[in-house]
């Protein structure tokens, strides 16, 4: 099934508070900019990916989003988030500009999973048919980092703690097929140090996933070995 994808993208500056005990906040942007860099050019050669939709307020993001237009087949715009209020609130934007736009199905795609592999989300994609709600989990098991919806608007998205459950529960109240979906390469996200270190080693062990994100962590001395390189 085609999908328009849906990317809430926070202002640089807010982003990723909790790597402030790794990264000063000129890193943490750079970072964020690089992670974001990776799903747009990930997303946009899926085939299953008719659109993308990144819901912002931070004019670089902005500007990365049509300067990836310029270079790729798969339509790409921004709507403006000038309230920057969440990552819920963001995504229900970007819900009903794809509902204006037709979409019969939307992926909710986080922007700081880079390891996101267009295959595997081509895949999810083709498993889903009117009526259905898949909630990719986060590697912990009990977040959401993606949602595929059908219809578009098939549920309210609620991001947070324990969403991962309460996403299902809102697609069974709704009366819709609830799956909980697990892609790989969308469950590491990172919000933590913990997180940046699980990345990083997935870095070391596969340097041609991710290059953007793996450029500025072996920038900041994170991936020794290609730092060494």
């Amino acid at each position: 099934m085609l999908a328009t994808a849906i990317i809430p993208v926070k202002r640089f500056s807010t982003a990723k508070r909790r790597l402030l005990e790794l990264l000063d906040p000129g890193q943490r942007r750079a970072l964020v900019q690089a992670m974001l860099a990776d799903v747009l050019a990930a997303v946009t050669v899926c085939e299953s990916i008719e659109r993308v939709v990144v819901v912002t307020g931070e004019r670089r993001a902005e500007r990365m989003t049509l300067w990836q237009a310029k270079r790729v087949a798969t339509p790409l715009e921004v709507l403006r988030d000038p309230t920057d209020t969440g990552h819920s609130d963001a995504a229900t934007l970007g819900i009903v500009r794809a509902k204006a736009l037709g979409a019969r199905c939307v992926a909710l795609l986080p922007g700081d999973c880079p390891l996101l592999d267009p295959g595997e989300l081509d895949a999810a994609l083709k498993r889903m048919r009117v009526g259905r709600v898949a909630v990719v989990p986060d590697r912990h098991g009990t977040g959401t980092n993606a949602l595929l919806l059908s219809p578009a608007d098939a549920i309210g998205p609620a991001f947070g703690s324990g969403s991962r459950a309460r996403h299902a529960e809102r697609g069974r109240r709704a009366c819709y097929e609830a799956a909980i979906e697990p892609l790989d390469s969308l469950a590491p996200d990172i919000d933590t140090p913990e997180d940046l270190r699980h990345l990083a080693a997935i870095l070391e062990r596969e340097p041609a996933l991710a290059k953007s994100t793996g450029a500025v962590l072996a920038k900041l001395g994170l991936l020794p070995r290609r730092a060494r390189a």
